[in-house]
């Protein structure tokens, strides 16, 4: 029938696109899940799922571990016709309650720990482990349009409630494609992932190499670097992704600079601004390894643009082009075009652009207008097409991937005995990204205040400096004027 909507089910999909030669691998244990375990795998999950009384549609929170069993519960869930809801399992344990009213799962599935039932409904289901009838596992991919919801992927990791992105099977095709095309990813290819499927990127990285018929190594053990590199040879990977975080570790704890990666074809770079020197020295060190820095959302599924290795030494700092499905404006603030190089918020319009954020009306009508994407982020096009990002509209920074709003930041430190207001800055810092700067106006007498800020932030919280002020700096409508923070003694 004209202009009736074609079915795809992604994870369905990305089975039938598997080869002879696609694996999961833990690179911890040296589990090995080979093609043909693989869909057999998702198929079990698939078919757990729906025994316990899940129905297409139905939510189910998804606790990731850097893991194959995280992985095959995620597409499990989708071959199902249920809606994925990928978070860090660790996170999870800490915050049940409130991801569940976010999301309104109908179940949670985790690997390593057992939650207690977090919800009184006695048709809430909590679920452990790998499912044991891999004999249910011949059943079909649920039929699913490409406009029906496939997943709900958090925005941040910093907070207990997230935004949620509704993100379509059309969508995760859509991208999983572009992505495939600006990456010149061949059918022989192994990733080597250090990011949760959780986290957009990494789910983009798991789906892009698996629709090309390959392979994932997950593992887990970044906090020792030489062991990843290590295993990036063991298995052979041709592709390496990573946020900022993780080449500036790479950069200055590893022994990067000893080793060579035969194997090795490209390093993948997302998740905020890496320094210009930093991509300099990687190339330097690793010539024969090309280096792709790439700009995306979680809104647009996760990439939106990526700059070609052959152009890093003439547009050194570009994030690139717009993907091929993706159309780029660059606005001014009532919303007009501006010429090349002039400074706008960028707009992003394309069939990777979810619909819109799940149970927050408010947010899709600020971020969601006439059919474009509004990211915050400012930025220019040249006269050649590369985008260049130039700083944020919106209030958050980066902290080692994570998105971390500053609204979120100064509440919480505002809850600290002693504090009269505080307004939350960031800068770049040489491991994490960006790092926080606390401008703190104390209370009278308030003694030992800053150290009391410095207790109260999780230790995720990058912050490089408190600083003291007589007072915060406002705009004329009383939004704290971060451009002027006036600087008070450092701490």
């Amino acid at each position: 029938m004209t202009g009736a909507i074609p079915e795809r089910n992604f994870a369905g999909h990305l089975l039938n696109r598997l080869s002879d030669e696609s694996q999961l691998i833990d690179a911890t244990t040296q589990e090995t899940i080979r093609s043909s375990e693989l869909g057999r795998a998702v198929r079990s999950f698939a078919a757990h799922l729906l025994s316990i009384g899940l129905r297409p549609g139905d939510a189910v929170i998804i606790g990731c571990n850097l893991s194959p069993a995280s992985s095959l519960a995620y597409l499990g869930a989708m071959y199902a016709g249920l809606v994925a809801v990928p978070v860090e399992e660790s996170r999870l344990v800490e915050s049940a309650r409130a991801l569940l009213e976010q999301s309104r799962a109908r179940a949670v599935w985790t690997e390593e720990r057992h939650l207690d039932e977090p919800n009184s409904d006695s048709s809430f289901r909590t679920i452990h482990g790998h499912p044991l009838h891999l004999q249910a596992a011949t059943i079909a991919p649920a039929p699913k349009k490409e406009n029906e919801l496939a997943a709900l992927m958090a925005t941040s990791g910093s907070s207990d409630s997230p935004r949620f992105v509704m993100v379509s099977h059309g969508n995760l095709l859509a991208n999983t494609e572009a992505i495939v095309r600006s990456q010149h990813l061949g059918s022989d290819e192994r990733a080597m992932l250090v990011l949760p499927v959780s986290y957009c990127f990494g789910a983009s990285v798991l789906h892009t190499h698996l629709y090309v018929g390959g392979s994932v190594v997950f593992d887990r053990r970044f906090m020792f670097p030489d062991k990843v590199l290590q295993a990036i040879n063991l298995y052979e990977c041709t592709t390496f992704a990573g946020v900022p975080t993780a080449y500036n570790i790479l950069l200055r704890r590893s022994n990067i600079r000893t080793m060579s990666f035969p194997a090795l074809r490209r390093f993948l770079q997302a998740g905020g601004p890496l320094a210009p020197q930093a991509i300099q020295e990687m190339h330097k060190i690793v010539p024969t390894v090309d280096l792709y820095v790439m700009y995306g959302q979680t809104e647009a599924t996760s990439r939106i643009s990526c700059l070609d290795p052959d152009d890093w030494e003439h547009k050194l700092g570009s994030v690139g082009r717009p993907l091929h499905n993706v159309a780029l404006r660059i606005v001014d603030e009532g919303g007009r075009d501006v010429p090349a190089t002039q400074a706008g918020e960028i707009l992003v319009k394309g069939p990777s652009v979810s619909e819109g954020y799940f149970n927050d009306s408010e947010a899709c009508r600020r971020v969601f207008r006439d059919g474009w994407l509004h990211t915050g982020d400012l930025g220019c096009l040249d006269e050649d097409g590369y985008l260049w990002i130039r700083g944020r509209k919106s209030a958050f920074l980066k902290v080692r991937g994570v998105r971390l709003d500053f609204a979120e930041v100064e509440a919480r430190v505002g809850k600290v005995d002693g504090v009269y207001e505080c307004a939350a800055s960031a800068v770049a810092h040489e491991e994490a990204g960006e790092a926080l700067v606390l401008y703190i106006v104390p209370e009278q007498n308030a003694e030992g205040v800053a150290e009391r800020v410095r207790l109260s932030l999780p230790a995720h919280w990058t912050c490089e400096s408190i600083r003291l002020v007589s007072e915060i700096p406002k705009t004329r409508n009383g939004k704290i004027a971060r451009a002027v923070l006036a600087a008070g003694s450092r701490v």
